[in-house]
Formats: structure tokens, C-alpha cells, sequence
């Protein structure tokens, strides 16, 4: 494994020194990438074949892209030409930058929208998602799809772990055999292992936040409706949201400001949450002074680590480091109905999506322009029709089978929407108010549930490495609209701690 792992990394490192001398392609941000752009050390083009050169090498170890996009090139070139005929003021930050889409976000191109399945390859869709539509507005070229938790995560209950029947098993660049999480898996791998620029993935409830935290990149989970979820396939309407997920805060910010806003395809949810975009965007947030002042708050139990391990000791070095940067850390919250909440069947949250999925999927479906299955149930036949490819016997398809027998939103589906709203405004939302809190703190992904039954914002920022070496990090998340000031935390305290570091590939 030593060997495999040098070899590795002496392909990278020569690919590092390819054809633009002066350029640095390894961990290089959007702010160095538009830097290279200006002064002519670095084009979209040669940015383009370093991550396929990238994505050749290290993904049949690591199965984080299920496909890369052949006209890549070509719309490099494009941006590369239009760079060239035009001024810098009308360049953006995001343009001829390679970016790679989770499985489930819909392209109108040559690529394939499939959520990891092999029922949905060769399905065409009728446009491009709402967020790439915005991408390729700002000039973004779109690199491939990336791995993910089949039907993210949603058609087994014993969960797939990061694989999927197109990708295959992702695999955490940092520790092989940690797990990677799910279910934007293959994003964060990519961003982790410097395979794209960028990544978009979704989330309904941790698919954000938990792969960001185990592969030690930065992810943003935007308030519900902030961002259009219109041609991605979809889960739960109430909880479904896209968001970036980039090696550094910054990176997340500028993508986020270029995905966000109105879409008459996702209209209800976009033209409510487009009242907390705020004028001038997002990036202004970006302070090194952004801990200042503020409120955070640590939920009671989650940072209760072992005596002596690496995680409990730098975790407690870490709130240290927010207090010295002017933040009021306030300890032992409790909220009182957590154990509710973090367990999905009592509080209702399974009840609610079944039904939920059934009838978002069957719409997506519908709307294809062309597709091998139009239905759940074709999709539940597909798999049993496949069961050696679909890994049937190994993780079954126990949740698709309790959503088709699902027969809409009634009664018991409302009563549980509604207590889901109830637990959320009795629990984080009121501790929140009651505490005058600008956010709460938690490690890796624990508060996930928390933030996803009322559709609520979180970041992830990366924070450590265990014994093993396998990364570790922290989140923050706050009320809907709070992501100015999440920004301010978050990329104080990134710029604070500063642990970020290349993947080793271990074993």
C-alpha cells in the first residue's frame, strides 16, 4: 500500500508540473485560478486536462465520477476564446472553471442524469437543472457527473454506504477504508483529491454536511428553496436543497453566489427563500474578523469524545479558538426533544418522505423527454429485473418498497409533516431565539437531522485528522436566512485553524 501511495502521489505531483510552469494545479482556488487567468499562467483549457488527467488516475482507485463530459474541452476552448475578446470586468469568478455535478443534477448535453442507477442510463432530460442553467450562465464548464449513494441514499434501509450500480464503491482519499459517507459522495471525494475546481451535491438530511466532514472539505447546505432543486431528482420538496461543496470557504461562498435565486420551475420554494438573498451577495460575508461577537452555541452530548483521544482534544482546542477570536461560546444547550429527533421513524421523518419521493420521482419522471422506466414501481421491477448489478441481495430496496405502497399525502403523512414543523420550532428554532444564538456548533454531521426537518442552513469546515489519519470536522448551522452569518463563522474560523491538507491514500 506504501507503494501504491507513492506512485500516487508522484503522478500527481508530475501532473502538477504540466504545461503551464508558474501555475500551481494542486489545492488551486477560484482566486488563484482567476489569477492565472489574468496574468496568462494558466488556461481553462490546461485547467480542463489537469482534472481529467486527475479523475484517469485516481479514479479507479477512489470512484468519485461516473463520467466525464466529452465536449469538456470544447466549451474550455470556448471560455478561453472569450477570455481573450473580452475585458476582465466582464469575466466572473466562475467562468471556464471545470465544476463536476452530483449524479442526480439534470444536464441537457451528452452526459447522463441517473442518481447512480443503471434504470435511469440513457434517460434524456428536456433542460439543464435549474442551478446549471445558472452555472453555464456564468460561464462554469461542466466537467462530468460524480458518484453518489444510489437514489441518494434513499432506496435501502440498511443505506449503501457511498456506492452506487454506475460508480461503484467511493472511497476516502484519506484513510481508503474509512467510510466516505453519503449521499453526495463522489463530490466530496473530487474536491478532496483536487479532481475538479468545484463540486455541486444536495441534501435532504446530512448529504451535504457528512461527506464534507469526512473527506475535509468545506460543504454548504443553503436554507431550503435559497438555491432551485427544478431538475434534480428529487426526494422530498420540503427538504431537498443544492449546495457547493469546495476545498476552502471561499470557494463555497463564490459558487453559492452563483447558484442561488428565482426559478419559475421551483417557484414556491425560490420566491420565498429569495427574500434572504442578500443585496451585493454572499461574498462580502467573507471576514477574517467573522467570529467577532458572535453567539454560538454548543448542543448538550455531541462533542462528548473519549478522554484523550485526538478528536476530544482538538475539538476542545478548536471552541478555545473561537472564543480567543471574539465569539461567545455559550456550553450545554439543551435541546428537549433531540432524542426524538434524531431518530427518523419516531419522529415521523421516514413517514413524510415515502410518500414524498413516490410522488416527486414519478413527477421528474414523467417530465423526461425520454426514459427506460416512468414509474417507481418500473424502477422497483428494474432492480428486480437486475438484482447482481443493482446489488439487490446486499442492500435490498426496502424504502422504495414502503414509498410505492405509499398512496399520497393523507392523514398520517400530514400528521407527521406536522410534527416534524412542531419539533423544529419547539427544539433548535426556539433555542436558537431563547439564546439570541448567531449559530449553533456541533462535530462532523450530528446536528444534520436537526437542520433538515424545517429546511435550515449549515457549513462544514474541516477541523482534524483522527489517529488514523482520517479527517474530521465541524459544522455550524443557524435559522433559515442565516447564511450570511454562518459565512462569517465559518470562514473566520477556517482562516483560524487552517488544517486542510492533501490526501495520503491510506489503508
Amino acid at each position: 500500500m506504501a507503494r501504491l501511495r507513492m506512485l500516487l502521489l508522484a503522478a500527481l505531483l508530475a501532473l502538477t508540473a504540466g504545461s503551464c510552469p508558474g501555475f500551481e494545479f494542486q489545492e488551486a482556488t477560484l482566486d488563484a485560478i482567476d489569477q492565472g487567468f489574468k496574468n496568462g499562467s494558466v488556461t481553462s483549457t490546461a485547467l480542463v486536462r489537469f482534472y481529467l488527467g486527475q479523475i484517469r488516475r485516481l479514479n479507479p482507485l477512489l470512484c468519485a465520477v461516473v463520467e466525464v463530459n466529452p465536449d469538456a474541452l470544447q466549451q474550455a476552448e470556448q471560455a478561453d476564446a472569450e477570455r481573450r475578446s473580452s475585458g476582465d470586468g466582464q469575466i466572473g469568478a466562475l467562468h471556464g472553471v471545470p465544476v463536476l455535478l452530483k449524479d442526480n443534477i439534470a444536464t441537457r448535453d451528452r452526459l447522463n442524469t441517473t442518481a447512480g442507477s443503471l434504470a435511469l442510463l440513457g434517460s434524456a432530460v428536456r433542460r439543464d437543472a435549474g442551478v446549471v442553467a445558472r452555472l453555464r450562465r456564468a460561464g462554469a464548464v461542466v466537467l462530468g457527473k460524480a458518484n453518489m449513494d444510489e437514489w441518494a441514499n434513499f432506496r435501502s434501509a440498511i443505506g449503501t454506504g457511498g456506492w452506487s450500480a454506475r460508480g461503484g464503491q467511493g472511497r476516502n482519499p484519506y484513510v481508503l477504508t474509512s467510510p466516505p459517507c453519503g449521499s453526495s459522495t463522489g463530490p466530496a471525494i473530487a474536491a478532496a483529491a483536487n479532481m475538479a475546481a468545484v463540486t455541486l451535491g444536495t441534501e435532504t438530511d446530512g448529504s451535504i454536511l457528512c461527506p464534507s466532514s469526512l473527506n475535509s472539505v468545506v460543504g454548504i447546505k443553503p436554507t431550503v428553496g435559497l438555491t432551485s432543486r427544478a431538475g434534480v431528482i428529487p426526494i422530498s420538496p420540503r427538504q431537498d436543497t443544492v449546495g457547493p461543496i469546495c476545498r476552502t470557504v471561499a470557494d463555497a461562498v463564490l459558487v453559492l453566489d452563483a447558484i442561488v435565486g428565482y426559478d419559475e420551475l421551483d417557484a414556491a420554494a425560490t420566491r420565498a427563500a429569495s427574500m434572504y438573498i442578500p443585496e451585493g451577495g454572499y461574498k462580502q460575508f467573507l471576514k477574517i474578523d467573522g467570529l467577532k461577537d458572535k453567539r454560538i452555541g454548543v448542543l448538550n452530548g455531541l462533542f462528548d469524545f473519549a478522554d484523550g483521544t485526538v478528536r476530544q482534544m482538538v475539538y476542545k482546542q478548536l471552541l478555545n479558538t473561537i472564543r480567543k477570536h471574539g465569539a461567545v461560546v455559550i456550553e450545554n444547550l439543551e435541546i428537549a426533544n433531540m432524542a426524538v429527533i434524531q431518530n427518523a421513524t419516531i419522529s415521523g421523518e421516514l413517514v413524510a418522505l415515502a410518500a414524498e419521493f413516490k410522488i416527486a420521482l414519478n413527477a421528474y419522471l414523467s417530465d423526461l423527454s425520454y426514459s427506460p422506466v416512468r414509474s417507481l414501481a418500473e424502477i422497483i421491477a428494474f432492480n428486480n429485473a437486475h438484482p447482481d448489478e443493482e446489488m439487490l441481495k446486499q442492500f435490498g430496496q426496502l424504502i422504495f418498497l414502503l414509498s410505492e405502497n405509499t398512496t399520497g399525502i393523507g392523514p398520517v403523512e400530514k400528521a407527521a409533516i406536522q410534527q416534524l414543523g412542531e419539533l423544529s420550532a419547539n427544539g433548535v428554532e426556539k433555542l436558537v431565539k431563547e439564546h439570541q444564538l448567531d449559530a449553533i456548533v456541533a462535530p462532523d454531521s450530528s446536528a444534520a437531522t436537526v437542520l433538515a426537518l424545517d429546511g435550515l442552513p449549515g457549513i462544514a469546515v474541516p477541523a482534524g485528522y483522527d489517529e488514523q489519519g482520517a479527517p474530521f470536522a465541524i459544522s455550524f448551522g443557524g435559522l433559515k436566512g442565516y447564511e450570511p452569518r454562518l459565512i462569517e463563522i465559518a470562514y473566520a474560523f477556517e482562516q483560524a485553524s487552517k488544517v486542510r491538507k492533501l490526501p495520503m491514500f491510506r489503508q
